[in-house]
């Protein structure tokens, strides 16, 4: 995204941002909210819930990479804390205290404000303010990707950690975060080669039918890595065996889509630096259409209607992540909050 993942660094003065990561981020920020549209209406359409299947294997998985490659700097310094308070933790308190509320006037509901227990979208911030925070932990130890990988799989056996933080998923994902960090401009460079991009053809067109045929075979929660092996009805041992898996086929297709992935600059390149917005903002248009019932209308559930609702949601979270959009939100998604810090701390970096 933007703000998160390397807030102000990539737009100061003299430094060029790369136009391959905005453009993987705008692109996986238009899948991911193209799933959320289809989520209402894959029920009644094989096709589309396997579609969706692939794309939920491995949207996150290729921004979390790309967040903990643009992390690769983080330390404890004055400068950098205070962009990770005001580009990760502040956007998270703010939209976690406003969503509860926009749901409660669009449904009547009564849903209370919770900090501890992210909802919907929010717990993308929540885990990337922990990862983050641990980035000197993971730069210190000797094979930081095998340790978060066993932790990942612990994680998903540990049905006592419960919803506080959404720390299932934050442990469960973390080891793609922990591969960005260690990754390098010549790896992104490696996947990026004519030859992967030939091959990724036949692999989407393989993992297509694969999705297919395991709609009504498989439990697509393993996807969102919420909840332990035991909470989804399965044997203990099932947790780390689908870990290992899933991370498997995550990075397989995460690899093909980083392939595809133009590295010159195009007409949504600028779009890039937008994505926390897009992200964020998406969710009321998606959660008000639910709440008002809009995705119950028979003709979206015909090829025709999910056709049409995939074009407005890119169309949506396009238009969301452009500079009058961010112009309107900036004070809630990247505010400046000179008045909270202190001007001696800053003043100690520069010296």
């Amino acid at each position: 995204m933007s703000a998160q993942e390397g807030p102000a660094k990539a737009d100061r003065p003299g430094r060029q941002r790369d136009a391959f990561f905005d453009n993987a981020k705008y692109l996986a920020i238009v899948l991911v909210a193209m799933g959320h549209s289809w989520e209402p209406l894959k029920g009644d359409s094989r096709i589309l819930e396997g579609l969706y299947t692939v794309v939920y294997c491995f949207h996150m998985p290729a921004f979390i990479i790309i967040s903990g490659y643009f992390s690769r700097s983080f330390d404890m310094r004055p400068d950098r804390l205070k962009r990770l308070v005001t580009g990760v933790l502040v956007p998270y308190v703010v939209f976690e205290t406003a969503y509860p509320p926009f749901k409660n006037l669009a449904t009547g509901s009564h849903e209370e404000i919770s900090l501890l227990d992210p909802w919907y979208l929010t717990w993308f911030l929540c885990a990337l303010f922990v990862w983050r925070l641990t980035t000197p932990i993971w730069r210190l130890v000797r094979y930081p990707l095998p340790v978060a990988v066993g932790i990942a799989m612990l994680a998903s056996v540990t049905p006592s950690i419960g919803d506080d933080l959404d720390l299932q998923r934050v442990l469960q994902f973390l080891p793609y975060f922990v591969l960005g960090l260690n990754m390098k401009p010549e790896h992104f460079r490696l996947v990026r080669r004519r030859s992967v991009r030939a091959a990724a053809v036949p692999v989407f067109a393989v993992a297509l039918l694969v999705g297919w045929w395991a709609v009504p075979r498989m439990n697509t929660a393993w996807f969102y890595h919420r909840d332990s092996a035991q909470e989804l009805g399965v044997p203990w041992w099932c947790g780390p065996v689908m870990t290992l898996a899933m991370m498997g086929c995550s990075l397989l297709l995460t690899a093909c889509f980083f392939a595809w992935v133009p590295g010159r600059r195009t007409w949504f390149t600028a779009l890039g630096a937008g994505t926390l917005y897009g992200y964020l903002l998406h969710g009321f248009l998606v959660k008000f259409a639910g709440y008002r019932g809009w995705f119950d209308h028979a003709s979206l559930h015909r090829p025709p209607g999910e056709i049409l609702v995939t074009v407005l949601a890119a169309a949506a979270v396009t238009l969301l992540c452009t500079g009058p959009v961010r112009r309107v939100f900036r004070f809630a998604m990247e505010p400046k909050m000179e008045w909270a810090f202190r001007q001696d701390a800053a003043e100690s970096v520069g010296a």
